[in-house]
Parts: C-alpha cells; structure tokens; sequence
C-alpha cells in the first residue's frame, strides 16, 4: 500500500497571546484534507510567518501596537516550535517578515509605525535588535487609508542586493540596497494615486515582479532589472470581474514554481483571481475567479500541488487542487476551522 503524502504548514491567526495563537497544521497531499497538529500561545496575534532558508527557525509578527518580532526553533522531525526570543520592532502593527537571500537578516514591515528594519540573525540562536531602520514619510490620495505611510510588505529581491518595501500609504515601492548590514535608500517606483501596494512577488526567473493592490484592486507587472534595482511598469489589470460593483480590497498574490501562473486574492468579492503569465513578456491574461467559501481571505499559499486559503473572518482553511496544465483551482471538499487564520507558510522538505 503507498504511504500517504502528508504536508504541513504553519497558519498565523488574529488570536490573543492567552489563546492558541500559531498553529502547525498537516494536509494530506492526496486529497488535501487538513488538520491541526498543535499550537502555541504567548503571542498576539501573529499575522505574518516566515521560515528561514536554510536553518530550522520561524520568524512571526505580533501585530499589535507595541509591535514585536518572535524567533522560533523549528524541532527537525515534529515541527514543533520553541520560543528562543523576541524583540521589538520600534513601530506599531507589524504586519510582514521576511528573510534575505543569504540568511543572515530578518526584515520586518510596521503599517502604523511608517517604519520597516532589519534584524540580524544569530546563526543556530534568534534574533538581535534591529540593527538597520528607515522610515517613510508621505502620503496620497484616499483620505482614510493614505493619510500617512503604512509600509504593508518587505521583499528581498533574487539576487539579495536589494530590498522592496510596497507602502499602501504613499503609493511606492521604495527600493532599498543592503549595504554592510544597512538599509539605504536606492529609489522609488511610483504606482497609480490610490492604488495601495500591498504585496510583492517575483518570477521565479527574477525577470519580473508583480504586486496585489489593495485600494484600487488591481495586480501590477514589472519588468525587473536585477543589476540596477529598478521596476519597469508593465502592465496593470483588475483583480476582479467587470460586473462587480460591491466593496473589495485586494489582499495576497502568489506566482506558481513553475511560472506560469499567477494567483491574488480579493476579500469583498471573496475569491481567488486566476492569471496565465507570458513568459516571454511578463504579462497576464486573466483567465478565472474561483470563490474562496468563506469571508476575507486575507492569505493564502501554495502547497504540495494544493493551494490553501486562509479566510480571516468565517474561520476557516480551505483546500484547492492546483491543474498543472491551466492553473485552475477545484476546491478539494475539505476545509479545516481555525479562529481568524490570516498566514499560511508551508514547510518546504
């Protein structure tokens, strides 16, 4: 008889640090059934994960207003988590960590602080003070969201020179080099006034990068130039239908391994947005909408041949198979309850 292929991810939720906060889930890669393994408490509200490239660590935002940044131990063979330490993140609400290229820095985004930093990572250990900040200033059009800076997501870019932090606030990408262990300013890719940059990905060729807008729902393409740190706009679609009149703000954006395809999610319209990328161009064609069953999927990943989408406010993960041929989602019938989940970040073997 085959063994079962089984899959496991950690999912960060909006729980309390006196709940179970983080939780290490497995999915079964036959079928995409979910369940939970443990959890852990002691932290608010975890918004964003990260794992780090190479060592067995898992980095996690507390998304509150004092804003805190956790190490974890990852166990080898459990995937359980043990706290090595903390440290603050000099801003409120951190909402995106991530980890360079050569693993040596955590960096972490604050959306009400207008800040973003770098923390040094201690090799087999956690973290360090954060040794490198800068902060934004500025603002754009929409009068409730843009009043000010809100970096939303810290990028590090293929080759590990450079650093893009997409700022809902001012309408930029501002593009940072790293420089001895620094943060400096290299320069700024302006996007549409009211368009709100939120997320970030590149192409698995490093040739382009694309970025899920969250106030002008729309998903942008850019032509990436890896020697000079520089965005060139290429195209900008909307995320949802023609038809859709109702309120939506896009939310997360994910290109497939193997290139060609590009998903973003929409919280209002509830539902994942399916584009084919030319690979040649870098640009997209819209190809389908699939509901999400349930409300605000503010996250989600790819994982195992199954995409798995973390819906905030029904409670709930769900389940789709990935075609490998068109990129379509068929939701898998399986969905697994947790209290506000908001992350999903795979355990790669």
């Amino acid at each position: 008889m085959a063994q079962e292929q089984m899959y496991y991810f950690y999912t960060g939720t909006y729980a309390s640090r006196e709940e179970k906060a983080l939780y290490l889930c497995k999915m079964d890669g036959d079928n995409g059934e979910m369940s939970i393994e443990n959890g852990t408490d002691g932290i608010e509200r975890p918004s964003f994960l990260a794992l780090h490239p190479e060592e067995h660590r898992l980095y996690a935002v507390s998304e509150d207003g004092e804003g805190k940044v956790y190490a974890y131990e990852v166990d080898e063979q459990t995937h359980e988590l043990r706290l090595l330490n903390q440290q603050s993140t000099q801003g409120a609400h951190p909402c995106y960590v991530s980890v360079t290229k050569d693993g040596a820095f955590a960096l972490v985004s604050n959306y009400s602080g207008g800040n973003a930093g770098m923390f040094p990572i201690v090799s087999g250990a956690g973290l360090e003070e954060m040794a490198s900040q800068v902060k934004h200033v500025g603002s754009s059009v929409h009068a409730e969201r843009q009043e000010g800076p809100h970096p939303h997501s810290i990028v590090p870019d293929p080759s590990g020179d450079y650093v893009m932090v997409c700022d809902l606030g001012m309408d930029q990408i501002v593009i940072y080099r790293i420089e001895e262990g620094k943060l400096v300013t290299h320069k700024e890719a302006e996007q549409p006034k009211g368009a709100g940059p939120r997320h970030l990905v590149f192409h698995p060729n490093g040739q382009f990068a694309y970025v899920a807008n969250e106030l002008d729902n729309t998903v942008s393409a850019f032509l990436y130039d890896v020697h000079f740190g520089e965005l060139q706009p290429l195209q900008h679609l909307s995320t949802l239908p023609e038809d859709y009149r109702e309120e939506n703000t896009a939310a997360d954006i994910r290109v497939t391994p193997c290139g060609r395809f590009l998903y973003v999610s929409n919280r209002g319209h509830n539902s994942i947005v399916l584009y084919r990328i030319d690979e040649e161009s870098g640009k997209l064609e819209r190809i389908e909408w699939v509901d999400t069953l349930g409300k605000t999927p503010r996250n989600f990943n790819l994982v195992g041949g199954y995409l798995i989408v973390a819906n905030q406010e029904s409670d709930n993960l769900v389940s789709y198979s990935i075609d490998g041929e068109t990129g379509r989602l068929t939701a898998s019938g399986h969905q697994l309850e947790l209290k506000s989940p908001v992350c999903v970040e795979p355990v790669v073997r």
